[in-house]
Parts: structure tokens; sequence; C-alpha cells
């Protein structure tokens, strides 16, 4: 009787907080490498901002709206230039209105170099955005590259994972459509 009412407690309070739910939706597909990805209660995001190559400025609350992949990385970290690929295409697979890839290479990496590694691995469909001072990673507590985040559509982090992923994996496109999905409803 006292699991039954646990169960039924908990159904409560997840129906209660739709939000909650999706995450934890979202987190009970977690398998393989996307163990390593850590949800939590949202928090805010700095508001550092970012560049392009053209020297546009950019700051995370210009995704607001869609959920956001966020990721960390650099053009001499060899896990970043392995999951790259991966990023690219889950970019292709639900980017669009409701979910977005965004890689920001932090310290110093040059544009000529950014560019010849994305021709090099065929990837046409990220942008390239620039964090030269590492302003931004630091103000999200980047330690060590790759770092990938997952901001929910208010512009919040939900989720955070230290180190590279298979960003293509059965896991990985679950949770991403789990998370989209809950954004529609």
């Amino acid at each position: 009787m006292r699991f039954i009412l646990g169960v039924l407690y908990t159904a409560l309070v997840l129906g209660a907080n739709p939000a909650h739910a999706d995450v934890a939706a979202a987190e009970a597909l977690r398998e393989g490498t996307m163990k390593k990805l850590l949800f939590s209660d949202p928090v805010a995001v700095s508001g550092e901002t970012f560049t392009d190559p053209e020297g546009g400025t950019f700051s995370l609350s210009d995704f607001e709206g869609k959920h956001v992949l966020v990721n960390f990385w650099a053009t001499w970290c060899a896990p970043c230039r392995k999951e790259m690929p991966m990023l690219s295409e889950l970019q292709s697979e639900f980017g669009g209105d409701d979910f977005e890839v965004v890689t920001i290479a932090t310290g110093r990496n040059e544009i000529a170099g950014i560019r010849r590694f994305f021709e090099e691995v065929g990837v046409e469909n990220l942008p390239l955005y620039l964090d030269p001072r590492s302003g931004l990673a630091r103000d999200m507590g980047v330690l060590g590259l790759p770092i990938t985040l997952i901001l929910d559509p208010e512009g919040r982090e939900i989720a955070r994972m230290r180190g590279d992923a298979e960003w293509n994996s059965d896991s990985a496109k679950a949770i991403i459509r789990t998370l989209i999905e809950a954004g529609e409803s």
C-alpha cells in the first residue's frame, strides 16, 4: 500500500510540474555516453557575448524560444573534433524552430583553422561562433573541453555534459526528440 501511495504521489507531483516531468523523461533515456549528460533544475546563463567571424555580437539569450545544445570546443581539442560531425548530424535531423546546435570555439582558435576543419569533416550546417577571450566559457563554468549544455526555451541551462559523446546515437536523438516534443505541448 505504501508503494502504491508513493507511485501516486510521484505521478501527481510530476503531473503538476510538466517541465520537471519532461526533464525526467529525457533523463530516463540516457544510455552509453549520454549517461554523462547531467540534468539539473533550470539555471540562468551568462549574458556574456560571443562573436561570429564578421564581428557580429551574440549572447545565449538570442536563442530563446527553442531548445539549444551549446557546445564549447576548440580546434586543438581531439575529442571536440571527433564529435563535431555528430553534432552536425543532430542539427541536420532536428535543427529548426524548436531546436538548434550552437558551437562556440573558445580560446585561441584561428578562423581559417576552424573553416578548414569544418571543410575537412564536411560540416556545413553549424554556426561558426567565437569566444576568443573565453569570457562566456569562464562565466559558464567551462573547465576543460568539450563541454556541452542544453538550454530550455526560456534560455536556462537544464543539462550539462563534460567530455565528448556520441551525439548521433539513438539515446541522444531520443533525448532531443523528447525535449522538443515537451516544448511543443
